[in-house]
């Protein structure tokens, strides 16, 4: 007679401890000593595979919510400023992809957050080079170069008018030397080397700022889903 699960009642291998389907715990009769360590042995397989990736499908997965995500952070969308809640939601659901797909009964929040990590690398590639590719565009292709830089030079007048604002209970040795250092660095934000070392490090915070959203993404996703799956023992 063939087995079923008495949860979903899809159709399970004899000596299957899980249902694949749903996870459900199967129980397994044997008076053979031999054979009952091996279902014990398979128990302990069954919880050491939670924390494993099935990286190909995993991969599949992530590509196919990185690519929107991707283009959703990125500089020339415009809700690129909602980027982290894009990373964050599309790891999650890759997490939620890959497990339908393969469909363990759960897995770990580690394993969640690798597979949320490799999603957030990929949009996070996409985006700025998206962003790069926009840029160039409206820099080279439409002229637009005079007005980027009067806007940069605008942001670092912002940012000293700031900085003098700081400084001014600052008594008059103080202040000259204040002003000195103020120069000296808007002279090197305003030179190529500067802009190119801000943004830089802007791309670089960014990037740091949408992996750790795609990890906790992952690990929500592992976790809703787990709770959704994860049998009761």
């Amino acid at each position: 007679m063939e087995a079923t699960c008495p949860r979903c009642h899809q159709s399970i291998q004899p000596e299957s401890c899980f249902c694949p389907t749903c996870g459900l715990p199967q129980l397994v009769y044997s008076s053979d000593e031999a054979e009952t360590q091996a279902v014990t042995e398979r128990w302990n397989a069954v919880a050491r595979d939670a924390s494993m990736v099935e990286w190909r499908p995993a991969i599949r997965a992530a590509l196919t919510l990185a690519l929107p995500a991707g283009l959703l952070c990125s500089a020339a969308s415009p809700v690129g400023m909602l980027g982290l809640f894009w990373m964050g939601g599309a790891a999650a659901l890759s997490v939620s992809l890959y497990m339908r797909r393969q469909r363990p009964a759960w897995i770990t929040l580690g394993a969640g957050v690798r597979i949320g990590l490799i999603t957030g690398i990929f949009a996070a590639w996409l985006a700025f080079a998206a962003g790069g590719a926009a840029l160039f565009v409206q820099r080279y292709g439409m002229h637009q170069a005079a007005q980027m830089d009067n806007d940069w030079k605008t942001r670092v007048a912002a940012s000293q008018e700031m900085a003098q604002a700081w400084t001014a209970g600052m008594g008059p040795s103080e202040a000259s030397e204040a002003q000195s250092i103020r120069k000296q660095v808007m002279e090197w934000m305003l030179s190529p080397w500067g802009h190119a070392g801000i943004e830089g490090f802007s791309i670089a915070f960014n990037s740091a700022l949408l992996l750790f959203f795609a990890a906790g993404g992952g690990a929500l996703g592992a976790r809703l889903m787990g709770r959704r799956r994860r049998p009761e023992i």
